[in-house]
């Protein structure tokens, strides 16, 4: 049985990414959440080394509810490239360094695939609802596509510009965010929560 969250709840996004917040916010917003995130509340980033998305989306969550002692939501996303096998995957971020230079990443992705013809590429996100009692709850939304190279478009972020989802015409980077909103990774990951756990 679904943990539901009632109407005007304080809820923790469990992120220290403010694209991430930003979109995840958007999403809120109708649903009269009370939202504040873990680097609003000074919460630190936890270590996150589970082998992939929902574990770390798990790690995130359950670190900002027991620190908080409000319920967390939590996002562990990336951006996987079938000629890479998959990469990079868990390590997206990690890909951009430090720094966060996604276009860096970027390039890394199109040297790496070294014109490859398989151009296939997909986005997966998992959004982890925990409790401060140790409770949790996982969606995994995907959204399939194709790799564009040179990158196009300066909406969005991370590595949105150089996305094109199946039978779309614009990158996600773009996209008109309330168009991306509508058939993202993270949207659709964000209608299971909804669905489960919105009173």
């Amino acid at each position: 049985m679904a943990r539901r969250l009632a109407p005007g709840a304080r809820l923790v996004l469990a992120s220290h990414n403010k694209g991430k917040l930003r979109e995840i916010a958007d999403l809120l917003r109708p649903f009269g959440t009370d939202v504040v995130s873990a680097g609003e509340l000074g919460l630190p980033e936890p270590v996150e080394d589970a082998p992939d998305f929902a574990g770390n989306a798990r790690i995130k969550a359950l670190a900002a509810a027991q620190a908080s002692g409000l319920p967390a939501l939590s996002d562990d996303s990336g951006f996987c490239v079938a000629a890479l096998g998959g990469d990079p995957g868990v390590l997206s971020a990690r890909w951009a360094g430090p720094s966060k230079d996604f276009a860096a990443a970027m390039q890394q992705v199109h040297d790496r695939m070294n014109e490859a013809a398989d151009r296939r590429a997909w986005f997966i996100a998992a959004l982890c609802l925990g409790w401060p009692d140790g409770h949790t709850e996982t969606f995994v939304g995907r959204v399939d596509g194709t790799v564009v190279w040179p990158p196009r478009g300066d909406r969005g972020f991370g590595y949105d510009p150089m996305f094109l989802p199946l039978g779309g015409s614009e990158t996600f980077g773009e996209m008109d965010p309330d168009a991306k909103h509508a058939v993202s990774h993270r949207a659709r990951a964000f209608a299971q929560v909804i669905a489960s756990c919105f009173a």
